[in-house]
């Protein structure tokens, strides 16, 4: 174990990637993210259940609708820069280069706080003017915005919580970043109650309790960072910028979070597009947005716990361990998919009735539920070559492909062929665009990985040494 102290990195649970079963190394830090993710989950379902259940259908749909979606691009961004970070650090972290470990983590707070800072301040701006954009329904506008900008409030809190978990992950330390995950959903879900049930602040109770929540979250992880006495230690020297360090973690994070910002800019065209149905249609795609969310968070997990892998193998040099890393989590996220589209199809019903009791909605939501659990199957290649090409490096050309397979052919579907669809529901007509850009840029995906495999040594390797591979 590459730590200054090894006592304190096997009680952090800290994990060497680049030796041991290759399957047991990507389960070990699967299972602290897949863990994570579904606190997360409940930390944003917190909002919309307790004021769909405590406000009704319009502050569910200002929840959870133009405003969920929005929050969906920032964050986005924010776990795209922090990707680069994790990638660099993990990199740097299987080299056994502890200077530049110290120096890369240092970086990647800078970018946190001056990034947290501009969206701050442009997001508590623009709030009303994205709102308005997205054709957000009259009865609703108004909590939108209010909802919207106390959680901007949070933007540096927001960030810096997802980069310096990130650091840990990459390092091998995902107990931490979890253990301070579920502290900081139940404060949420507590200040939820408090501020919506008892203390009647509407949505913006809601919004104060996740930016409280966010705010203890980013002290917890900060303080683990200035405290442990390891490589990866915060170090107030490493504060001021690197340039060499600061380019490789944009290089790889700023097309990982261009990526993630054109899936929620494809998503924010599709929530305008039902924003025009009506207030029935858009509670129904909001609590839709949060069931299905248990897919999106685990699939994630999965591809987080890959970009590790494969990031500290590809430093140390085990490009053998590269793509058998690739192979298993695949065949493991295939598996997971099935469970989870079987679910959902399952117990639908009973999870729609945690949102919101009107039955119309739930019929709805219900249509939806069905039409969409069938075609996960089609989006899981992305996450997984997606990942695997950033953790050796491969950022660039993977958010172009994510860019134009999936963002500008949902544009592209939304404005001009969705008119012509009249013959179908509209909201079918409008969703079909979310399988058919899947199919598309996984199929793009499958054909560019091993390109890019080739170019960087992890293709082509001696038989014998498939053999040796320890753990395969």
């Amino acid at each position: 174990m590459f730590s200054k102290n090894k006592d304190a990195a096997v009680r952090h649970g800290m994990i060497d990637a680049t030796e041991g079963v290759i399957w047991k190394q990507l389960l070990r830090f699967f299972y602290p993210i897949a863990l994570g993710t579904l606190f997360q989950l409940l930390y944003n379902m917190a909002d919309a259940v307790v004021v769909g259940r405590f406000v009704g259908k319009e502050a569910l749909a200002a929840v959870g609708g133009s405003a969920s979606t929005l929050i969906t691009l920032v964050v986005g961004l924010f776990t795209g820069l922090a990707s680069g970070a994790t990638v660099i650090i993990a990199q740097f972290y299987g080299a056994r280069d502890k200077e530049k470990v110290s120096v890369a983590v240092g970086n990647a707070i800078t970018i946190s706080l001056l990034l947290g800072a501009l969206i701050t301040v442009a997001g508590i701006w623009l709030a009303p003017v994205a709102l308005a954009w997205m054709r957000t329904p009259v009865d609703t506008m108004a909590q939108a915005i209010s909802y919207l900008q106390i959680c901007f409030c949070a933007g540096i809190p927001m960030i810096l919580y997802n980069m310096g978990s990130g650091i840990l992950r990459a390092v091998g330390d995902s107990r931490r970043p979890l253990l301070y995950l579920i502290v900081c959903c139940f404060i949420n879900i507590g200040l939820d109650i408090l501020f919506v049930a008892v203390f009647k602040w509407g949505v913006a109770g809601a919004a104060f309790a996740t930016a409280l929540a966010q705010l203890f979250s980013a002290f917890l992880v900060m303080f683990t960072l200035f405290r442990d006495d390891d490589c990866y230690r915060l170090r107030l020297c490493n504060l001021r910028p690197e340039a060499r360090t600061m380019q490789s973690i944009l290089h790889i994070g700023i097309p990982a979070g261009f990526q993630s910002c054109m899936y929620a800019l494809s998503n924010i065209i599709i929530m305008t597009a039902i924003n025009d149905l009506n207030t029935n249609f858009v509670a129904a795609w909001s609590a839709i947005g949060k069931i299905d969310s248990i897919f999106w968070m685990l699939i994630s997990a999965f591809g987080l716990s890959l970009l590790t892998v494969v990031g500290q193998n590809y430093g140390a040099g085990n490009v053998e361990r590269v793509k058998k890393s690739m192979h298993s989590c695949l065949l493991m996220a295939f598996g997971m998919t099935t469970i989870i589209a079987a679910c959902m199809v399952l117990f639908g019903r009973p999870l729609m009735l945690l949102f919101v009791d009107d039955a119309l909605v739930i019929d709805i939501g219900m249509k939806m539920m069905y039409f969409f659990a069938p075609s996960y199957f089609a989006y899981v290649c992305i996450e997984i070559f997606a990942n695997s090409l950033r953790g050796i490096g491969d950022s660039t050309v993977p958010a172009i492909i994510t860019c134009v397979g999936i963002c500008v052919l949902r544009v592209l579907w939304v404005l001009y062929l969705t008119p012509f669809l009249n013959f179908v529901p509209a909201w079918i007509a409008i969703c079909s665009s979310y399988p058919a850009s899947w199919i598309l840029t996984s199929s793009a995906f499958i054909i560019y990985y091993p390109i890019s495999c080739r170019k960087r040594g992890c293709w082509r390797v001696p038989p014998e040494k498939l053999e040796a591979v320890d753990g395969i």
